[in-house]
């Protein structure tokens, strides 16, 4: 038996470009602001707004931080919550 040799086709739309604009939560290496890690476990209110409404950390892509500011942020949350500052679960 021979074997076909069509292309797949599929109808998806084409992909929307991105949004130039990113915006920055934290002041960058090079800034004057930087003084190191900004983010800290006992600041709940920041910690807040990194967090969705079902207490799970947002993408990078969705909060708008580089690598090493999401590693931050992660061990800070991860902190606030086993000291019962942040909720595991969303209520």
């Amino acid at each position: 038996m021979q074997r076909r040799t069509t292309t797949k086709r599929t109808n998806r739309p084409a992909k929307r470009p991105r949004s130039p604009q990113v915006k920055r939560r934290f002041p960058t290496r090079g800034e004057e602001g930087w003084k190191g890690p900004i983010v800290d476990y006992k600041e709940v209110e920041l910690l807040r707004k990194f967090v969705t409404g079902s207490s799970k950390m947002m993408s990078r892509k969705r909060a708008g931080t580089n690598a090493a500011e999401q590693r931050d942020l992660r061990r800070a949350i991860k902190r606030a919550r086993f000291m019962a500052l942040l909720p595991y679960i969303g209520v």
